[in-house]
């Protein structure tokens, strides 16, 4: 009987002092999670401003530390619709996906083929209580080329065709940028003297053919990727004034063209110049033994205007 009564007061009193152990763990650990460190908080590093071209995937970056059995969603401010809970979409639109790899802190939101109607805020939002958020700007902008000078060019044969192209409202260097003649691609090896110099960095690219013949006329374009394209038409006329001719990119204003080939409704060959001003988009044509000028407002067919 002694015995047992012994067994029961050690039995109670390793009780009393496993339940105080626990009790002193418990609080601990309760008063850990109270802290304000230890509750879940955004990583303010990430970029909260992304601007994402057409056509190129958009990705928000949000970083969330101490997360622990809490969830992230992305939210559309706008009209407040959840987009992602977790690693799943809540929405039709298929464009939005949540990325996460299991273990990082780093909840993306992913949106494919932005368009842009996508611009706008969007919040990182964490299930605490109360619920804690971080706003991300979303602009979507169409990258367009850009072709320096006049986009119709006339050129001295014998001179270089030189051309700049632009890549605009760019976020990013472009992968690369191809130049196409007509629907081809400019063929190095059809001729000698082309050359092509692409500056990523500073989104632009320099066509030069050197020694220009009337065969290399056409329209040229600039297609950068992820960006709207860009063309000039090139004119290679044979004359005998290279000095007053456009060359490339010039910002001449004139190119004068000896030509005694032309006739225009009976009044005999153009035997001084045809003028180009290319401020005003007119051509217009002297007749030295005439006296005679006719301003022609279309430079497509320079001798199928109105006389005046």
């Amino acid at each position: 009987m002694e015995t047992r009564i012994g067994l029961l007061g050690l039995f109670f009193y390793y009780f009393v002092v496993i339940s105080t152990v626990l009790n002193i763990i418990s609080g601990e650990v309760q008063s850990y999670w109270e802290q304000p460190f230890a509750q879940p908080y955004f990583d303010n590093s990430t970029k909260r401003e992304v601007t994402a071209t057409v056509g190129q995937s958009a990705l928000l970056h949000c970083r969330v530390r101490n997360l622990g059995d809490r969830a992230v969603s992305w939210i559309r401010k706008r009209d407040l619709h959840i987009l992602t809970v977790g690693i799943l979409t809540y929405t039709n639109d298929q464009r939005f996906q949540s990325l996460h790899t299991e273990g990082s802190d780093e909840w993306t939101l992913r949106i494919t083929s932005p368009q842009p109607r996508d611009s706008g805020t969007y919040e990182c939002q964490v299930s605490t209580e109360p619920k804690i958020s971080q706003a991300f700007r979303l602009n979507v902008v169409v990258s367009k080329a850009k072709i320096l000078g006049n986009s119709e060019l006339f050129i001295k044969s014998g001179s270089d065709i030189n051309l700049t192209c632009v890549a605009l409202q760019s976020p990013a260097p472009p992968s690369f940028i191809y130049w196409y003649k007509g629907g081809r691609v400019v063929n190095y090896s059809q001729r000698g003297g082309i050359s092509v110099l692409t500056e990523r960095q500073t989104k632009t690219s320099k066509l030069v053919i050197a020694r220009a013949m009337p065969s290399d006329s056409g329209n040229y374009t600039c297609s950068p990727s992820s960006s709207d394209s860009a063309s000039v038409v090139v004119h290679v006329i044979n004359g005998e004034q290279p000095a007053a001719m456009q060359h490339g990119n010039s910002s001449a204003n004139s190119v004068l063209i000896n030509n005694r080939s032309f006739s225009h409704r009976g009044h005999g060959p153009l035997d001084r110049w045809l003028a180009y001003l290319g401020g005003s988009k007119n051509l217009i044509l002297s007749l030295a033994s005439t006296g005679l000028c006719w301003l022609v407002k279309s430079i497509s067919s320079p001798l199928g205007g109105t006389g005046r």
